[in-house]
């Protein structure tokens, strides 16, 4: 089953030159797992809510694991601080579900999960 980790990033004045390396390098740090963009910036629609921020990132990933590896990667890990350093966020890692996902089995879960 598939992941990803998805970042929302803060406000910031533009890109300095830390976070442009980042850019530049975070790639090379995804491909041992396979990650690939799903979502790099682009025009956002806020439709419900407020959204104090300006950018969200997705990546996929074949699975958790593999998701965990690369966020745990020395060489991820070597080029976090140049995002982290200069553009505030939070990143999640979230198992995905598979092409056969129907939302009433989340709602089943849950009944179970509360007894119900």
């Amino acid at each position: 089953m598939t992941a990803c980790a998805i970042a929302h990033l803060r406000d910031h004045p533009g890109p300095p030159p830390d976070v442009v390396a980042y850019l530049e390098r975070i790639q090379d740090t995804l491909d041992p797992y396979s990650g690939r963009f799903l979502v790099h910036g682009g025009p956002m629609e806020v439709r419900e809510g407020e959204w104090p921020g300006s950018m969200v990132m997705m990546i996929e990933f074949p699975g958790m694991d593999e998701a965990r590896a690369w966020y745990d990667s020395g060489a991820h890990q070597e080029i976090l601080p140049l995002r982290t350093d200069h553009i505030d966020g939070t990143v999640v890692l979230v198992e995905g579900v598979g092409p056969d996902h129907h939302p009433s089995r989340r709602i089943d879960a849950l009944r179970r999960a509360a007894g119900a």
